[in-house]
């Protein structure tokens, strides 16, 4: 299928690579702050782990700097600048800042599809931000982040990737040049020292950046009091729900509990109809992911909704990256 599709690849790369060589030159605006602009993202289609990247992001730097971050607010109904409140919907903000909303109460969530006007909005705010944390940028290039952080799964890894349509790169592999660090995610624990070396040099034919490895943790159940470990779910009759890009580590996770169910994959940010709703309703159990849930809280009022809370972890160097980016932070706040 790769080789068929090859050919219309050939037209799509062309033509991103005029348009990184214009912001390149300057020939295309690109503006940069003096005040520090975070900015994360991937070269792939999806499934990189851009939410707990953004969420480990904001724990690290929220006690000792204003935060704000910014999202499209992919899949929303509405449209320009909004800053989003825990009572917002996921259908008019998005799942993503509906969850960071939720979760940094002392945290500025907005969404804009122009970054550049959604930057210049939260700078009107009090307070004003100190920081503000990009999310999902990296192709974005109207704003020019000052620390760039770019992600690549490890099962998906991008120098073993093609640019669309016959991959999943968004832009050529060249692009990782642009980031300051990568951040290799989705890694298995267990994952050795000689295959990081390895992973290191192959990216580094293409980026300088330093190089990361982590994976994701998983955490205890909630949104059900009834339901506080996975040992209470062994008799229960289950549905997993999921409208991610690639939910299998999720799955594998889920059958290392022990746990027996069916699983219902939906398209990545999917909004739920009410006819799928209603045959949701049905089932006993519904599990899901926590940005799954966004979209789902409040819309079953007989099946038993639960999620699965995620979290980034670095497999080693985590106070390199830790010091690295709270340095850069560091160097662009004015001191009182």
């Amino acid at each position: 299928m790769r080789k068929i599709l090859w050919p219309f690849s050939v037209p799509y790369d062309g033509v991103t690579r005029v348009r990184n060589y214009l912001f390149e030159k300057g020939i295309f605006e690109q503006k940069s702050y003096d005040f520090p602009v975070i900015g994360i993202g991937n070269l792939s289609v999806g499934g990189t782990g851009k939410t707990p990247m953004t969420e480990y992001v904001l724990h690290l730097l929220k006690e000792e700097y204003h935060l704000a971050t910014l999202s499209r607010g992919y899949g929303r109904s509405t449209k320009g600048f909004l800053p989003v409140t825990p009572e917002d919907h996921a259908s008019e903000v998005g799942d993503e800042p509906l969850q960071f909303a939720i979760k940094f109460e002392q945290v500025a969530v907005a969404v804009c599809e122009d970054r550049q006007t959604g930057i210049a909005k939260l700078m009107q705010q009090t307070p004003k931000p100190e920081v503000v944390v990009l999310d999902d940028v990296f192709q974005h290039r109207k704003v020019q982040p000052g620390y760039l952080i770019m992600l690549t799964a490890y099962n998906d890894l991008f120098y073993k990737d093609l640019v669309l349509p016959a991959g999943n790169l968004r832009e050529s592999r060249q692009g990782a040049s642009r980031a300051h660090c990568i951040v290799v995610t989705k890694c298995p624990s267990s994952l050795g020292e000689r295959e990081m070396q390895a992973i290191q040099m192959k990216i580094g034919a293409y980026s300088n950046a330093s190089v990361y490895f982590s994976s994701i943790g998983y955490g205890e159940i909630q949104g059900n009091p009834a339901f506080t470990d996975y040992s209470t779910l062994r008799n229960k009759k289950i549905t997993v729900v999921t409208g991610i890009a690639k939910p299998e580590p999720f799955f594998d996770f889920l059958k290392g509990k022990n746990l027996n169910f069916e699983a219902l994959r939906f398209k990545d940010h999917h909004n739920f109809t009410p006819k799928e709703l209603q045959a949701l309703d049905q089932h006993e159990v519904i599990l899901t992911t926590e940005k799954d849930y966004m979209r789902l809280n409040g819309k079953l009022h007989k099946a038993t909704l639960l999620y699965v809370p995620i979290e980034m972890q670095f497999l080693k160097e985590t106070e390199r990256f830790n010091n690295d980016l709270l340095n850069f932070v560091k160097q662009h706040v004015p001191k009182e």
